[in-house]
């Protein structure tokens, strides 16, 4: 009787975060996507702000050089000023990081985006940095943190039920096939992750080349990391949550053949 109770629970459980999940759906405006989200811009921009001084503060805070940060923001709303970023409600902001060892640039739910100073000063020109900044810029505009928290409240939710359906007090094995169920969830976010970071690469593709910026710069940017990440040592892709900056090249190429199938107009800034 009482594994009929456990199983009625999780099909219950597990029925509601589907439910949840699919039917809270949106139309993206700058990508023209429908996306599973349940949260609102506004929300998105309090929780980044929100966020902001905290993730500062894991990466030494804010850099002191106040001219490569002025640098930097301009670089960064050349990008949004000069696309349709510029029409999203998002409130962008850039910031150098006090970090000189960690190779990284991220972006909060929002608009608040983030290069530590070990990461810039990899980088070898301005197309380079509006790169790595249109990549982030892609991010946020694609709502890809309020994807992750809607997919990630799903898979919560279904390894929850599953948790609760296959375990059994009185038998301590039985918690094997809950922590199978909790390691399925990580990688399916995880994949997740890798097609977010693919996306954002083409978004920057269009968001550099619309800013006058050479989006081929790109394909160094990725050199770059390569090179940083320490190639073959990084471990299997398959576990990572972003792609091999190796194989993100061939993806950059064949969004920039599409974007520009008659070759890149003249003067853009490499």
């Amino acid at each position: 009787m009482r594994g009929v109770v456990k199983f009625i629970v999780a099909i219950l459980i597990a029925a509601v975060s589907l439910v949840t999940y699919w039917c809270n759906t949106q139309e993206n405006e700058f990508t023209g996507e429908q996306q599973h989200v349940d949260m609102t811009v506004e929300q998105e921009i309090a929780l980044g702000l929100q966020a902001a001084p905290q993730m500062a503060e894991q990466y030494g805070g804010l850099h002191p050089d106040r001219q490569a940060a002025a640098q930097l923001k301009e670089i960064g709303q050349k990008l949004v000023q000069s696309t349709k970023a510029s029409e999203t409600p998002y409130q962008f902001d850039f910031h150098l990081l006090a970090d000189e060892q960690t190779v990284n640039a991220f972006a909060l739910p929002g608009g608040q985006i983030f290069i530590t100073a070990g990461l810039l000063k990899q980088l070898e020109s301005e197309a380079q940095v509006a790169g790595v900044l249109g990549h982030e810029i892609g991010h946020v505009v694609a709502r890809h943190s309020a994807e992750q928290l809607a997919k990630a409240k799903l898979t919560q939710g279904l390894t929850g039920a599953a948790a609760i359906a296959t375990y059994d007090p009185e038998n301590p094995a039985s918690r094997t096939g809950a922590v199978a169920a909790a390691m399925i969830g990580k990688l399916l976010n995880m994949s997740y992750g890798r097609e977010d970071e693919l996306e954002s690469d083409r978004l920057a593709v269009r968001l550099t080349g619309e800013a006058g910026y050479d989006p081929r710069a790109m394909i160094r940017v990725m050199e770059i990391l390569e090179q940083a990440s320490g190639g073959a040592a990084r471990g299997p892709e398959f576990m990572q949550t972003h792609p091999n900056p190796g194989n993100r090249i061939a993806q950059i190429q064949s969004a920039i053949q599409e974007e520009y199938p008659e070759g890149l107009p003249s003067g853009l800034v490499q």
